[in-house]
């Protein structure tokens, strides 16, 4: 009889084990977006986007130039205000820097994308959000926001509108590595 009992009382003891070990890999499981999150000084999530033209962009991993991120929508005010100032560092620091515009795509319309980008003159590749799946694991709260990211694609700093002057000094320190 004693046997038995502590043949049940074992059994139930790995149950339990087993349990909770199946719930902290869920756990895991569910937390994993928050911990892939950009930070600074760790790797810039990857992901890899259509641009107006058609082309596929990579952002993540190492690359031959540092990388300037913009997330931006056609109706956002502030990017309105920041879009010539980017123009101006992208031709300030051409071919020693490159800047991907990421238009989150779901709160806007082609139509307004176009326009936008033709109406400041964007030389600079502008990828399409379309389900807006970059900016959520970008953790892009408010609009604009941009991520300088080195050659070994590690997020150096997360960025709102800035001066043309500290934009300016930020390229250039990116640039300088």
């Amino acid at each position: 009889m004693k046997k038995n009992v502590f043949v049940i009382v074992l059994v139930v003891i790995l149950a339990g084990i087993a349990i909770y070990q199946n719930a902290q890999r869920e756990n895991k499981e569910t937390l994993m977006p928050t911990e892939q999150a950009p930070q600074v000084n760790f790797l810039a999530p990857s992901f890899t986007l259509t641009g107006l033209d058609g082309k596929a962009y990579s952002i993540g991993g190492p690359r031959e130039k540092p990388l300037l991120v913009n997330f931006w929508a056609s109706w956002c005010g502030p990017c309105e205000e920041e879009a010539p100032d980017l123009v101006n560092v992208y031709h300030k620091y051409e071919g020693q820097f490159d800047l991907y515009a990421v238009n989150v795509t779901p709160g806007d319309k082609l139509e307004n994308i176009k326009k936008f980008v033709e109406t400041y003159k964007y030389p600079f590749p502008v990828l399409l959000d379309k389900q807006g799946t970059n900016a959520d694991t970008y953790r892009v709260v408010a609009i604009p926001t941009s991520f300088l990211i080195d050659k070994n694609g590690v997020v150096r700093e997360v960025i709102h509108v800035l001066s043309h002057k500290e934009l300016d000094k930020k390229i250039a320190s990116l640039i300088k590595g």
